[in-house]
């Protein structure tokens, strides 16, 4: 795949209600370990909303109303933590896509250093506090070096794929700043961060989903 287009999209929303849906007692578990217990619920309505809502909008849509749909559908059905940041990634990412036809490399790249922006700014994180942010920090990174230097789409996803699961495992070393998890301090070392995993699992199955 060269690029994601407005059905295309459409189809990734469909793989990422799927996988969540999947995925939700794993998350459950992680995050139960030092958190709420609630983020695999979270996710899983979270982007059940968003995909029955870009389907219901249809391709002709196009890219930036389909992305701001499917972020306004989850801040309204998943107000938690982690659903309004998720939320407002998606937001942000729209608006810096909003003249785009579709997604390629060049497109994607300022997508999540948009989604990324705007989920340091609205958590109030910066990276090494063991959040979500760990993870979409080089994925926004690689990204736009991939960009840079002309990478196809399936590549560039794949190095960004790679990045964000070397980062994943990184955030086992580090101490929790934010959230419930915070109050455990160096309880929280040696366990993989919950949130960074769900950025893993939005960029891995992006970079499955352009290559398949």
């Amino acid at each position: 795949m060269d690029a994601i287009k407005p059905a295309d999209l459409i189809r990734l929303f469909e793989t990422w209600k799927g996988l969540f849906v999947e995925q939700r007692d794993y998350l459950i578990s992680l995050d139960g370990k030092v958190g709420d217990s609630d983020l695999g619920i979270t996710m899983s309505k979270a982007f059940s909303a968003a995909a029955d809502t870009v389907a219901s909008e249809g391709e002709a849509a196009g890219i930036a109303k389909l992305l701001r749909s499917a972020g306004a559908i989850m801040a309204r059905t998943a107000p938690s933590t982690m659903g309004t940041l998720t939320a407002t990634g998606f937001l942000r990412g729209a608006k810096a896509v909003e003249a785009a036809d579709r997604l390629g490399t060049v497109e994607l790249a300022a997508f999540w250093r948009a989604f990324r922006d705007g989920v340091a700014e609205r958590g109030k994180a910066k990276v090494g506090d063991k959040t979500i942010l760990d993870v979409l920090d080089p994925i926004a990174t690689t990204l736009e070096a991939e960009a840079a230097a002309g990478t196809s789409l399936n590549q560039a996803l794949t190095s960004a794929k790679a990045a964000a699961e070397a980062a994943l495992e990184g955030t086992k070393a580090m101490v929790a700043q934010h959230g419930k998890a915070a109050a455990f301090q160096q309880k929280t070392v040696g366990l993989q961060d919950a949130g960074a995993t769900v950025g893993f699992l939005l960029i891995e199955s992006m970079a499955e989903f352009a290559s398949a």
